[in-house]
């Protein structure tokens, strides 16, 4: 008789941490089958980036706090760098006590102007005093675009006009808990976007203000200036939807790829390098969509869908993000898929990864054969190749490698920069340093920045430079690079080169992964980076 009431109990025991679970919005396996997958581990922030004076990870949840002794001066996000999204449906739980918050996507950053960590773009708006929760706001983005309660329509005008309801604000309000688990649902699909709080349609926005809606963007969660607040998120999910639109509205999509953290202050700068020339191609390429994926592969696996192009900067070796991808670039590859590597990333063991790279940009540096001394190049005349439009003559140190293992009688490769290397960097025999057939070459020209036309009629871009980040700033290194990137995502590339203003000593400044020594100096880049423009 205990037996079978303590099973009976059980039982019930049982139902009831199952209804709480299910409440709690723990990923099942039947959510991993409608698509949706964690973005969250519940554990780290691993994948996410922000400020750890706020952010933090506490009982399974994402937390942001201020508190009065530790402030924000603006609005601060902590910001997904695992992907970006287009066509989507977002969920997760929220519980906030005080202050104001919200949850960016298709949203953009602009930390010359904004500084770091902050973000602009559409919201799914929450509030503590319950007058803005499930409204789409613009953060930096022509203010509010729809309140609790309606649905508005954005014309060319920029302005949102108020089409209908889909319920009333004071009933929609009496849904949400306050200081309580709350269920937040996104869903954006083309230039629609509906906004749910516990299964109830908050807002449904309709964004034809084709001068200025977003198709896609980062996903990042806000923490408000103001009084001392905290919000938490947890059971973050999110699954992909398949669009009705071209993807990135038209323009050809441009996946950099930049490598983990390397060789110390402004040194393999991956990720500063890939969002500085994301950003001028943005900014000067009107046919183009750039976005970066930081620390390696992608995590996201929809990254590379509907690319034209992938630039990948990074270290080299084993240790080079696309090795362990081989077959998933290679099946983008046959798809016509443009290809970049620049620096170390043009270093991969021979065999396969080689065979790959000759494959898919005609070449490659192979150990035991190339080398990678530093050097001053003097590039004085260049081919009658797209590549090389507007480029002028021009020297500058790097470690630039040279003596690459091109194609067989260089089928399809075409070198862009040339330059003979002084004695001194033929050293003795080594894995990089060296060998008779190096030494052998003295006084001839080596090529150190390539391209590709493979026969199926993608493009391939090798280039062997980038090792200090200041070189960005020189007109001739910055712009070889720019139009490689435009040629090999199949645009023309403009008569005069791809344009681009020279970036500042406070731009190369930013997104470095490690902080200034104390004996760094930016006067002396201003001095090096005036000699360049003389």
């Amino acid at each position: 008789m205990r037996l079978k009431n303590a099973g009976k109990a059980g039982a019930v025991l049982f139902l009831a941490v199952l209804a709480s679970l299910l409440w709690a919005g723990i990923p099942t396996a039947r959510a991993q089958d409608d698509g949706f997958k964690p973005i969250f581990d519940g554990k780290t922030l691993d994948g996410w980036d922000g400020n750890l004076k706020f952010w933090r990870v506490e009982d399974g949840t994402i937390t942001g706090q201020t508190t009065k002794e530790n402030p924000t001066k603006g609005n601060t996000f902590i910001i997904w760098r695992a992907g970006t999204v287009d066509d989507f449906e977002l969920r997760l739980q929220f519980r906030m006590v005080g202050g104001n918050s919200g949850i960016q996507y298709r949203s953009w950053e602009e930390p010359e102007k904004w500084g770091k960590w902050v973000v602009g773009g559409y919201q799914a708006d929450m509030d503590a005093g319950n007058t803005f929760t499930g409204a789409n706001y613009g953060e930096r983005y022509r203010g509010m675009l729809a309140n609790r309660g309606q649905k508005t329509v954005i014309g060319d005008n920029h302005q949102p006009k108020v089409v209908g309801q889909v319920g009333d604000p004071k009933e929609l309000a009496a849904v949400i808990k306050n200081e309580d688990w709350n269920e937040y649902d996104i869903i954006a699909q083309g230039n629609r976007m509906i906004q749910k709080i516990n299964g109830r349609v908050m807002c449904d926005l309709t964004d034809e203000d084709t001068a200025m809606r977003r198709p896609s963007g980062i996903v990042a969660l806000q923490l408000h200036a103001g009084p001392p607040m905290k919000v938490q998120f947890r059971n973050i999910l999110l699954k992909r939807l398949q669009g009705d639109r071209p993807k990135a509205e038209g323009k050809k999509k441009i996946v950099f790829i930049a490598g983990s953290r390397s060789h110390g202050y402004a040194a393999h700068a991956h990720y500063a390098g890939c969002a500085l020339l994301a950003k001028l191609l943005n900014e000067n390429v009107p046919g183009v969509q750039a976005v970066v994926y930081r620390d390696g592969w992608p995590k996201d696996p929809k990254a590379l869908d509907g690319a034209a192009a992938v630039v990948i900067f990074s270290d080299g070796g084993g240790g080079m993000p696309a090795i362990a991808h081989l077959d998933e670039l290679d099946r983008l590859m046959k798809r016509g898929v443009g290809l970049a590597l620049l620096h170390y990333a043009v270093e991969v063991p021979k065999g396969k990864p080689g065979d790959c790279l000759l494959d898919w940009i005609g070449g490659y540096f192979e150990v035991d054969w190339s080398v990678n001394p530093f050097w001053t190049a003097q590039f004085k005349t260049f081919p009658d190749h797209p590549v090389a439009r507007g480029v002028k003559p021009f020297a500058i140190r790097d470690e630039w490698y040279y003596h690459m293992r091109f194609r067989e009688n260089m089928e399809g490769v075409t070198p862009i920069l040339s330059a003979v290397p002084p004695e001194s960097t033929r050293g003795p025999d080594g894995a990089r340093s060296g060998n008779p057939t190096v030494r052998a070459r003295k006084g001839m020209a080596e090529h150190i920045g390539w391209a590709y036309q493979r026969p199926d009629g993608g493009r391939g871009f090798g280039f062997t430079g980038g090792h200090d980040h200041w070189n960005w700033a020189n007109d001739g290194f910055r712009t070889v690079v720019l139009n490689a990137i435009v040629w090999i995502a199949g645009l023309d590339v403009p008569p005069g080169g791809v344009p681009s203003k020279r970036p500042t000593v406070e731009e190369l400044l930013e997104n470095q992964d490690y902080p200034p020594p104390k004996s760094f100096n930016p006067k002396r880049i201003e001095e090096m980076i005036d000699q360049w423009s003389k």
